[in-house]
């Protein structure tokens, strides 16, 4: 399995590195700033670590210190790699005005986001309480995503758009979720306090709100706004405030 994931890294790699050859000969003024970004380093964690320090790092001092942190967590741990690979792949296999990897993983900010975050969570992980939070906090400020570093988030997750999301401490985000902007999922009021647990493949509309000890299905969809306080079953649509549901699948019949 150790193996097929470094192959996978590999390939996707090489095709960074070729799309990244084939931008530089069709513009050479994009493609000056593609050699920097890309064609300058040996290998994706290096881009993936760069990155990172750009986008959080205001002065040349911060986008060295955060590039550092992240080439600690990303060479200490290439789970973090092959999951980053996973977030690519999957911008360009749910986003229809996306043709390549390239664009995703130069200008979108989600993206980025969310590697940060990986980076946080390892950070957190192994008790680097403090820079774990200036990375969220950073994120927050400049990326307007703000994951807690002690949140679970699964692979293959998309931010679509990527401004004013929030994800609280103790949530849980499934694999092949797709978030829009100005989603929060967080704490309710209750006590004990508790977070969502969100299942694998679910969509969570733009402006959608998600609280408190439920849990929602794999491969249901949150419509845009809807305020959700209680379970949603797989494969269902919440809508409204609060949230009420729709298109839920048919229970299977009884021979």
């Amino acid at each position: 399995m150790a193996r097929a994931a470094i192959m996978v890294g590999d390939d996707l790699w090489q095709s960074i590195r070729d799309e990244a050859l084939r931008a530089a000969v069709a513009d050479p003024v994009f493609g000056k700033a593609v050699a920097g970004a890309i064609l300058a380093h040996d290998d994706f964690t290096a881009v993936l670590a760069d990155l990172i320090g750009r986008r959080l790092g205001g002065s040349v001092s911060e986008r060295e210190r955060f590039t550092e942190f992240s080439l600690k967590a990303l060479r200490a741990q290439p789970d973090l790699i092959a999951a980053a690979g996973r977030d690519l792949q999957a911008i360009t296999r749910r986003d229809p005005a996306i043709a390549g990897l390239l664009p995703p993983l130069l200008h979108f900010k989600g993206y980025v986001a969310l590697q940060a975050w990986r980076v946080s969570h390892w950070l957190w992980r192994h008790d680097h309480h403090d820079v774990a939070l200036l990375f969220q906090n950073e994120a927050s400020n400049v990326l307007q995503v703000s994951i807690h570093p002690a949140a679970n988030v699964g692979s293959a997750v998309y931010l679509d758009h990527a401004t004013g999301i929030v994800i609280g401490a103790a949530a849980v985000i499934g694999d092949e979720v797709t978030i829009l902007q100005n989603v929060s999922i967080g704490r309710g009021s209750e006590l004990p306090t508790r977070s969502p647990r969100i299942g694998r493949g679910v969509f969570i509309g733009a402006g959608a709100t998600i609280l408190g000890d439920v849990s929602i299905g794999e491969f249901a969809r949150i419509g845009a706004d809807a305020v959700v306080t209680s379970d949603v079953p797989g494969g269902c649509t919440a809508v409204g405030n609060p949230a009420r549901l729709t298109n839920c699948p048919e229970p299977a019949s009884v021979a």
